[in-house]
This record gives structure tokens, C-alpha cells and sequence, in this order.
């Protein structure tokens, strides 16, 4: 694995590590308000500071963190499911069911994907579960587009034909000997995805259509802070950053993982 990627790993653990055991960092609860405490720039009482309500941003941002993750990861693995199933199943059978699924495939790639959350956020109540469907309903069909493709090939391969020869059902050879050939691919996308879901979510919680006030988010802690972006910088500056730094190695991760398994993957 090249350099690159394993500095995204280790990255990437440790932001994880550090939102997992934010109990044990910071002794501040991330929804307490502190009157005494508004707008303080970093110090070492509050090494990143105070927002304008005297939370402080360090808690905020390691709690905020686990939302921001949790959300991602789990929208990840269920486009991951929902697109391998859909996109192995169209592959093998083709015909009517390959067209039909191609074309909602391709419905749903012609539309901007944030336009698309967004809409699919207002129909249901804001909230995380709400982040994760609508993230998940416009995840799943890049997986299926590139799975299908994979599978196309794949299904006319001698293993394909031995498997039939012998009299294997379809649903074994779905699972049993297609399913592992799609898993590098898989690991792949998803690792290219993530980024994109971590950008998503930030952006459905700065619209005010994801977890609510005042459960932190970096995405939410951006929003409530921009008016103070000239008086009090930190506080839009950190959660920016943890969201920029967060999707970058997320993307180098996935290029990386892309040149390992040699594959070639456009979009």
C-alpha cells in the first residue's frame, strides 16, 4: 500500500479513536451553555476555544465527530448492500430486468445528488436516521452501476459455466461465486464514497435538515457559527477543517486501495 494511504489510515483512526473516547479527553459536556465562558478564543482552559453560547468547541467537535462518522459509515454499508444486490442481480439475469434496472439506475444518477437528499430529507422528519436514508437512496446506485458492470463480465467466465454444469441454483452462484469476486471492487467505491458522504451529511446538517440543535455536528457547528466567522474564526475554522481533512484522506484512501487492486474506475 502506498505511503499516502496508510497516512489516511492512521489518520482516519485516530479521529476515530479521538471521538470514540471523547469522554476521557475533555471533561466538558458539548451541550452545556456557559454564560461566563462566550466567545473565548483557545486557550489552555479551552484549547479551541468557546462558541458564541460558551460550549466548548474541543468537546463539541470530538462529539460532534461521532455523529459525523456514524452517519457516514452507516449510509456507506447500506449502499454497499443494497447496490451489490441490485447490481449482481441485474448483471446475471440481464434481459428485461437488466433494462428496467438500468434505467432507474440511470434516473436516479441524472439528478444532482444533494438536491436529491435534500428532497428526500424534507419528506421525513429531520433527524440522523433521516441523514442515513437519504444519503443511503442516492448512494446505492453507483455501487449497482459499477457492480453490474463487473458482473456482465464476469458472468460468462469458466468458473460461471463449471458452476452451472454442475447444477449450482442461481442464488449460490449469486452469493457463493460471484459475491467474493465484487468484494475488492466494493472495498474500493466505498472508500472513494466516503468522503463524498462525510461532505453530504456536513452539508444536510449546515441546511438544517440533519441531526438537530443541540446535538453537535460539524456540519450543524458550522452553520450555527457562521455569523461570527469575522469575530470568532475558530469556530467555523476547526470543524471546516476536521471536515476537509476527514473527506480528503477518505478520498486518498479509495485511490489508493484503486491502484492496489489495479482497477479502473471513472467517476
Amino acid at each position: 500500500m502506498k505511503t499516502a494511504g496508510k497516512i489516511s489510515i492512521a489518520i482516519l483512526i485516530v479521529i476515530s479513536m479521538l471521538s470514540l473516547f471523547a469522554p476521557f479527553i475533555t471533561k466538558y459536556d458539548p451541550d452545556i451553555i456557559d454564560l461566563d465562558s462566550l466567545k473565548e478564543s483557545p486557550s489552555l482552559k479551552h484549547p479551541l476555544g468557546t462558541d458564541a453560547k460558551g460550549r466548548d468547541m474541543l468537546a463539541r467537535i470530538l462529539y460532534g465527530g461521532r455523529i459525523s462518522m456514524c452517519v457516514a459509515i452507516t449510509a456507506a454499508v447500506l449502499s454497499m448492500v443494497i447496490g451489490l444486490i441490485v447490481g449482481i442481480c441485474s448483471g446475471y439475469f440481464g434481459g428485461k430486468i437488466d433494462t428496467a434496472v438500468t434505467a432507474f439506475i440511470d434516473l436516479i444518477l441524472s439528478f444532482p445528488a444533494l438536491l436529491l437528499a435534500i428532497g428526500i430529507s424534507i419528506i421525513f422528519p429531520p433527524g440522523i436516521y433521516t441523514v442515513m436514508i437519504a444519503i443511503a437512496a442516492i448512494g446505492w446506485a453507483p455501487f449497482a452501476r459499477i457492480i453490474r458492470g463487473n458482473v456482465l463480465t464476469l458472468r460468462e467466465a469458466n468458473f460461471i459455466e463449471a458452476a452451472r454444469s454442475i447444477g449450482c441454483s442461481n442464488p449460490r452462484i449469486l452469493f457463493v461465486h460471484l459475491m467474493p469476486q465484487c468484494i475488492p471492487l466494493l472495498l474500493v467505491i466505498t472508500g472513494m464514497k466516503m468522503g463524498g458522504y462525510i461532505l453530504t451529511e456536513a452539508a444536510l446538517s449546515f441546511l438544517g435538515l440533519g441531526v438537530q440543535p443541540p446535538t453537535a455536528t460539524w456540519g450543524s457547528m458550522i452553520n450555527a457559527n457562521r455569523a461570527y466567522i469575522s469575530s470568532a474564526p475558530w469556530m467555523v475554522f476547526y470543524p471546516g477543517i476536521m471536515i476537509a481533512l476527514t473527506a480528503f484522506c477518505f478520498n486518498m484512501l479509495g485511490d489508493t486501495l484503486r491502484d492496489k487492486y489495479g482497477l479502473k474506475i471513472r467517476g
